[in-house]
């Protein structure tokens, strides 16, 4: 029984290193940072983005996430009229799950081009991003699109905050003085663009948990030998 066992071991001791070895033998490959790597990075980056849109997008998808739901915009946490709005907490609630759901129309403006930063994406140290944290690949990603997420969102913000019909949004609003639907627009992307990290992060965390998910034999090669 040992032996067997020892036997079963060694067998598959020798499918892993061989696996290890046919990745590192890809054409392109130099110093484990080659194409691959690099591919299998924008593969991880796409995968993981889209899962996190396709949630964010669709209806209460803000909300409804642990990790993207966020709270009121530091725009409405000031004094004056809606202060005094918000000392109700019914108002406030309500207040903000009506600018979750705003979101989505931000979120569907921003996922176009987190898609073509990916695809456009330079990466120096794919082997370091690999074998990163759970979250590695999308901070690389976040840091090197800077703002263009919150701006790409202040567009489709504006729109669906300028034609609500919600009553506690639209007072909300006019108790901002001297504040235009921009500003507003404005204040709910920076809150948005942090979710939108968030969820893109949970979703590089889960493929990295568990790579067989995606059904992609490069990443499933990089995740469980690296």
């Amino acid at each position: 029984m040992e032996l067997i066992a020892n036997g079963t071991f060694a067998r598959r001791a020798f499918l892993v290193g061989t696996a290890a070895a046919g990745i590192l033998a890809l054409p392109g490959c130099q110093a484990l940072g080659g194409f691959s790597m690099t591919e299998a990075i924008k593969r991880l980056l796409t995968l993981s983005s889209r899962n996190a849109f396709a949630k964010l997008t669709a209806p209460g998808g803000f909300w409804d996430s642990e990790v993207a739901r966020f709270d009121l915009p530091v725009l409405f946490t000031g004094g004056g009229a809606v202060q005094t709005l918000l000392s109700s907490g019914p108002f406030k609630q309500g207040l903000q799950k009506q600018l979750n759901l705003v979101a989505e129309k931000g979120a569907e403006r921003a996922a176009p081009v987190v898609y073509d930063a990916v695809k456009k994406l330079s990466v120096t140290d794919a082997v370091g991003l690999i074998k990163g944290g759970p979250t590695a690949a999308t901070s690389f990603l976040r840091a090197e699109m800077g703002p263009a997420l919150i701006n790409a969102m202040i567009p489709g913000l504006s729109d669906a905050l300028s034609v609500t019909g919600d009553p506690i949004v639209r007072q909300a609003m006019a108790a901002l003085a001297g504040v235009d639907v921009g500003q507003v627009a404005q204040a709910v992307a920076l809150r948005a663009d942090n979710s939108v990290w968030y969820q893109i992060g949970a979703e590089e965390s889960a493929i990295r948990a568990n790579p067989s998910s995606t059904n992609d034999p490069l990443l499933i090669g990089v995740l469980k030998v690296l």
